[in-house]
């Protein structure tokens, strides 16, 4: 857990040691979810909206990442939640292959009175998805005090090797404010 420093917002959601030395990204844009509930700031000139094949996920995406929230107004159970979320992937089981390469898996930590996991893996898909078939995906779980959210960040594997890239999407994954 070392590689992953507790602060801020969420403890797990804090930038790994090798990105947090640089400067932070500049993230002026501050989105809303529909519930109130919580609130996540992104770069300029990303949008968000709500999926239409699936209402309960909301999206933010831009520069050709993505961050997707799945919030429920109640406590479900964090593993079985987290596990949900790991499989809510870009496209649909059938164009997915079913070996991942994982980071790390099921990181525990907690946010107050909220508990949280964390995972990081690797997946390819059958076809590109916005000009990439092999992209990288972590997933953060918060449950506690009557909400739960999941957020995915979804980078394109060869972006995510540019540590500008780990840095943003980190970056808006810890900008998550609960209301």
């Amino acid at each position: 857990m070392s590689r992953w420093p507790r602060v801020a917002l969420v403890a797990a959601l804090a930038l790994p040691a090798s990105t947090a030395e640089k400067k932070a990204p500049t993230l002026p844009a501050e989105h809303v979810h529909p519930s109130g509930a919580f609130s996540f700031r992104t770069p300029a000139g990303w949008t968000s909206k709500m999926l239409q094949d699936k209402s309960d996920v909301l999206e933010a995406s831009g520069d050709g990442l993505l961050v997707r929230f799945y919030f429920r107004p109640q406590e479900i159970g964090l593993d079985s939640l987290h596990v949900m979320c790991m499989d809510m992937r870009l496209l649909g089981p059938m164009e997915t292959s079913p070996q991942v390469k994982y980071e790390h898996d099921f990181v525990g930590g907690a946010l107050g009175e909220r508990k949280l996991l964390d995972s990081a893996f690797e997946v390819r898909y059958d076809r590109e998805v916005n000009g990439a078939s092999d992209w990288r995906q972590r997933n953060v779980t918060i449950v506690g005090l009557g909400t739960s959210l999941c957020a995915s960040s979804h980078a394109p594997r060869a972006r995510w090797k540019k540590s500008e890239t780990r840095a943003l999407l980190d970056a808006v994954l810890a900008s998550v404010r609960f209301r």
